[in-house]
């Protein structure tokens, strides 16, 4: 009895060995397989931001490292955020000339509608893009830049052009066009556009004023 007891134990140590073995070497692999090909995957999530960002700002308009310009702005009623959000910062030749800022419209018709908005040094937009959304196929969705070119219409809009009180959609007596039937969708992307001119506005001194010469770096003298 003993004996038998005593082979049970070896061949479950065994076991537990092999099985040991086996975890370590698929663990190794694992970690070898990311970390060759998570700078790849790294890459091309940074090529899908960059193009992105392009399709609500000219490449003409920048000549800086737009991703590593990203700055992180505090949740701010305008841009509609409760936490904090990203805002690009274009320049070209080392004078900001726009930027590209996260926006959410709240109040679409089935949440929120996730944007970026871009914003040139004079205050008008230079694109709009939806990024995220829930609204009803084939009925609200034509906000997205992928279904229709409805988006469009903000590029070269600013706070005065058109004046505040046409900043609505037609059936609400402005300028911006809507689909009978969804208009919920449509007032709020105005409305979320708007803010976003509002809050380049409020800070757009800070915002292009030009980076702060460094002071040259004294030598002793000899």
């Amino acid at each position: 009895m003993k004996d038998q007891f005593n082979a049970a134990g070896r061949n479950a140590l065994r076991t537990a060995s092999i099985l040991l073995v086996f975890s370590l070497v698929a663990t190794a692999l694992l970690s070898l397989t990311f970390t060759r090909t998570q700078p790849t995957i790294e890459k091309s999530e940074q090529a899908k931001r960059l193009a992105l960002l392009n399709q609500v700002l000219p490449p003409a308009l920048y000549d800086n490292d737009l991703l590593a310009s990203r700055q992180t702005l505090p949740a701010d009623e305008r841009l509609g955020t409760q936490r904090p959000s990203s805002m690009w910062v274009a320049r070209r030749g080392g004078e900001v000339t726009a930027v590209v800022v996260e926006a959410i419209a709240p109040d679409g018709y089935s949440g929120a509608i996730h944007l970026l908005v871009g914003i040139g040094a004079d205050g008008r937009v230079t694109g709009v893009r939806v990024t995220a959304h829930r609204e009803t196929p084939g009925l609200g969705d034509y906000i997205d830049h992928a279904k229709s070119a409805w988006i469009e219409q903000f590029t070269g809009k600013d706070l005065l052009d058109p004046e505040p009180r046409l900043w609505k959609v037609a059936k609400d007596g402005g300028v911006f066009d809507a689909r009978a039937g969804a208009t919920i969708t449509p007032r709020a992307v105005v409305k979320a556009v708007r803010q976003a001119l509002e809050y380049f506005a409020l800070h757009r001194a800070a915002i292009v004023a030009p980076i702060p010469a460094q002071a040259p770096v004294k030598e002793n003298a000899p």
